[in-house]
């Protein structure tokens, strides 16, 4: 029998020679970790549908940053869970929000470590949109004020970048524009741009109590079956100032993360979701999965796409994995 003068097998022998041929090499510096944040003290309410993730206190924000900083990982990304909501979320741009102590308090305890703060109101209003609602109708411009303002308060608490994420159209120019303003045109935007209404967000939205009172998000986010569509929003918020642009959720849209990667110049990082963390969680429970090979494995598939950086609850669990190896 004649084989090939290529055998594809030579370069699987062993593991030294399957890494010097690796084409994509996940690293501890890929990973963004998100945090809840909620009053009190000593605070950490564990997440029933996302095991190993809780709602932390800021002293438990603080010690999981530092955590964090210790593993190698560059960033935390921080979702708040106000005291109080209302129909303008004035809690999203409160001096004292929840958000804004996180801040600084990491800020002042884990130097080094790159805060980011996500930019939406859907927490923070009683009808758990992501906009000014007006009936039963999400008012698009209404809402570019209040997120402007919520960003704008982010970053006079020291936040290093803002992520809006409540995909109204034209809130990256509008962002942009109030932080230039006030003197923060250092300060950085990761736009959610291509943000779809997803099934996979269910657990997240029990972990930030940000469920809709009525209706859906199908009006501002998304439509899964739709790619081209994507490319026209990256390119609306790359013109608007977007310095970063997300794919959410990651893994049930791997084509998009590597068309936007292909098409736009622009660092992409990708939201590895609650829906697929739990997923892998409950499957690695009862056994019918290696949960930490399946988590390094999408991960990597995720960068594979073409996400420069993920944002995981994995992020402390597959540091550890990589800082091992």
């Amino acid at each position: 029998m004649l084989f090939p003068d290529y055998r594809a097998r030579r370069m699987r022998m062993n593991e030294n020679l399957r890494r010097m041929v690796r084409e994509t090499q996940l690293d501890v510096g890929d990973l963004i970790l998100p945090l809840f944040a909620v009053d009190g003290k000593n605070v950490k309410n564990p997440i029933p549908s996302m095991p190993g993730q809780f709602q932390l206190s800021i002293n438990h924000i603080v010690e999981t940053a530092e955590q964090a900083r210790g593993l190698g990982i560059p960033a935390i990304i921080l979702f708040g869970l106000p005291p109080r909501k209302d129909p303008l979320a004035t809690q999203a741009y409160a001096k004292d929000g929840v958000v804004q102590r996180a801040v600084k308090a990491v800020k002042d305890k884990v130097p080094g470590l790159t805060v980011i703060t996500d930019v939406c109101l859907c927490a923070y209003t009683d009808h758990g949109h992501c906009g000014v609602v007006e009936g039963q109708t999400i008012d698009n411009d209404a809402s570019l004020d209040l997120l402007a303002r919520t960003a704008l308060s982010h970053a006079k608490s020291g936040a290093d970048m803002v992520a809006p994420s409540d995909m109204m159209d034209g809130r990256v120019a509008e962002i942009r524009e109030a932080l230039d303003e006030e003197n923060f045109s250092h300060i950085p935007i990761m736009s959610y741009a291509a943000k779809y209404c997803s099934a996979y967000y269910g657990p997240f939205r029990e972990a930030a109590d940000s469920a809709p009172q009525f209706g859906d998000r199908r009006t501002y986010q998304m439509d899964p079956a739709n790619a081209r569509e994507a490319l026209r929003e990256v390119s609306m918020d790359a013109e608007e100032g977007a310095d970063i642009v997300m794919v959410k959720p990651a893994l049930a849209y791997l084509d998009i993360i590597c068309r936007i990667k292909e098409e736009f110049d622009l660092p992409v990082a990708a939201y590895n979701v609650s829906g697929e963390y739990a997923m892998i969680k409950a499957a690695a429970e009862r056994g019918w999965l290696d949960g930490p090979k399946v988590m390094l494995e999408t991960l990597t598939a995720i960068k594979r796409a073409g996400a420069d950086m993920i944002l995981t609850y994995f992020a402390l669990e597959a540091a550890q994995l990589l800082n091992s190896h």
